[in-house]
């Protein structure tokens, strides 16, 4: 009995220890097929990405096979002595090494801009599957997309609560801020976008209502007109202030360009617009714009009224008869440059003509003079140079104008004596550019300028009123001197509404200088140096 109670015993100890063993090897079978599984992901995921890097390598090798290609072709191109030589091949065999720009930041190897100055959001995103445990989630790859998103422009409704009190029977009071205009519910912000919209794109009104309304605010044209109407009014003390100080520059252009205006005296027989003339002066070394406007008026009186007969410098202009007076005793301590590219332009419209054409081969050849000067920052240096080159060829274009204009074949009236004679009477003022290396062959950084005016021209055909249209030629006027600036005019037009609801109307002239663009700062970066 004792015998078969110990075998009992001992066949349940060795059961126990069994059961134990089967117990532990199902845990390690359950913790092996989970690894198993986890494997398994992490090779699909390294299989998934080791064809993106294949591809990669294939798109690799396919633009360096197309890069070599162009490098081909760009060494035939190079090895071509007739190929005009650029300014980086002249830096360098200068030995001076050229400036390599910043790259921005690249996006995943694509090349793609990354704009890493734009407002970021991230969003995370997670497997949506029912059964997947985030808690008990290994992490394996995050991979980034990026997406840009466009808003529509939004206008921000604020509610400005005034919470006057009294503590210990003293009243305490708050102002809300100012707005540009008094009694109005529109910001600077708001009306800089209307100011933005109008000179800067050359929108016409009709059209940013319409802006707006699609954008969700229900703006009304009158509404649109009178608040631009009032910013012209709040502004228009810098009229006189850039007329000072286009004066100050010794350098300036001058043009006028048409732009329909509403006739206001019409009859009943009367067109219902008429052509006005809006004129421009530039400041060459400040880069100002100053359209201003005389009821529409070319005279001479408009040309003589703006610039004043103290001005000391060079002016540079057309063949227009009231510009002729600069030459006069009028002007004492000022000069007149004409412009090569109006002269050039009557001998461009006759192609057939050989004499013409070769009137335009004596002109092309002084500005390839200019184009192998622009390298040059030596002033002195480059006049000289200019002055050596070019005095020869100008020589030879007058002898060919007078043959021309005496030769009996060309008759009275004609293209070429038309286009003959108006050279031959400016020539002297064409001459001038080489009195200065700051001057220049052309009057073309005007005309420029001047597109916003043909560009509003186009969109808005007409101006209104008189008073319309010189309230424009103040707004096109800042708006195109930002231009020159690289300033956002939404920013300009931003701060300088927001300050001048502190100044008083008889500002002094200094503080009214500063406003305009070539000195205009941020109002925080004027804090920040105040401060400093």
């Amino acid at each position: 009995m004792r015998l078969s109670t110990e075998r009992e015993r001992s066949h349940l100890e060795q059961n126990e220890q069994l059961s134990k063993q089967i117990a532990q090897l199902s845990r390690q079978n359950v913790h092996l097929s989970d690894q198993l599984s986890r494997l398994t992901v992490q090779i699909e995921e390294q299989s998934k990405t080791i064809d993106s890097l294949k591809e990669a390598l294939l798109q690799k090798n396919r633009d360096v096979s197309s890069l070599s290609g162009k490098n081909r072709g760009m060494a035939k191109i190079l090895s071509n002595t007739s190929e005009k030589i650029t300014s980086e091949q002249i830096k360098q065999q200068d030995g001076e090494k050229s400036p390599v720009p910043a790259k921005e930041r690249g996006n995943n190897g694509a090349r793609r801009k990354s704009h890493i100055c734009m407002e970021e959001q991230i969003i995370d995103i997670w497997p949506d599957d029912p059964e997947f445990d985030r808690g008990k989630a290994i992490e394996l790859k995050v991979v980034e997309s990026i997406r840009y998103e466009y808003l529509p422009s939004r206008v921000i409704k604020r509610i400005i609560r005034q919470h006057n009190c009294v503590v210990d029977n003293k009243v305490y009071t708050v102002c809300s801020p100012r707005t540009p205009f008094m009694n109005s519910n529109y910001e600077a912000s708001f009306i800089a976008a209307l100011l933005q919209f109008r000179y800067t794109y050359s929108m016409p009104v009709e059209r940013i209502v319409k802006f707006f309304v699609e954008g969700g605010f229900a703006l009304e044209k009158a509404t649109a007109h009178s608040l631009i109407g009032k910013a012209a009014l709040l502004l228009e003390n810098l009229d006189e202030v850039l007329r000072k100080a286009i004066h100050t520059d010794p350098y300036i252009r001058m043009d006028e360009t048409y732009h329909r205006i509403v006739n206001e005296e019409r009859n009943v027989q009367g067109k219902a617009t008429r052509k006005g003339y809006l004129w421009s002066a530039m400041a060459n070394t400040l880069q100002l714009v100053h359209f201003f406007y005389k009821e529409g008026s070319r005279g001479k009186d408009v040309f003589s009224g703006y610039l004043d007969k103290s001005y000391k410098g060079a002016v540079h202009t057309d063949g227009l008869v009231c510009y002729k007076e600069i030459e006069s005793s009028a002007y004492p301590d000022a000069i007149r440059i004409s412009c090569f590219q109006h002269a050039k332009r009557k001998f461009l419209d006759m192609e057939a003509d050989t004499q013409a054409k070769e009137i335009v081969d004596h002109i092309n050849r002084l500005y390839r003079i200019e184009h192998d000067l622009l390298l040059e920052q030596d002033a002195e240096k480059k006049l000289a140079c200019r002055n050596k080159k070019a005095l020869p060829v100008l020589r030879e274009l007058k002898e060919k104008l007078y043959l021309i204009k005496n030769d009996p074949a060309t008759l009275p009236s004609t293209p070429l004596s038309v286009a003959t004679h108006y050279m031959l009477n400016e020539f002297g003022a064409l001459e001038n550019y080489l009195l200065d290396a700051a001057y220049t062959l052309d009057n073309n950084a005007i005309e420029r300028a001047n597109r916003y005016i043909s560009l509003n021209r186009r969109n808005s055909l007409f101006f209104g009123s008189h008073n319309g249209a010189k309230r424009s030629a103040l707004l096109f006027s800042l708006s195109c001197s930002c231009r020159l600036h690289n300033i956002n005019s939404y920013e300009y037009f931003s701060d300088i509404l927001s300050r001048m609801v502190y100044l008083p109307p008889n500002a002094p002239f200094e503080i009214l200088r500063n406003l305009l663009p070539d000195r205009w700062k941020k109002t925080e970066d004027v804090a920040i140096e105040s401060s400093a």
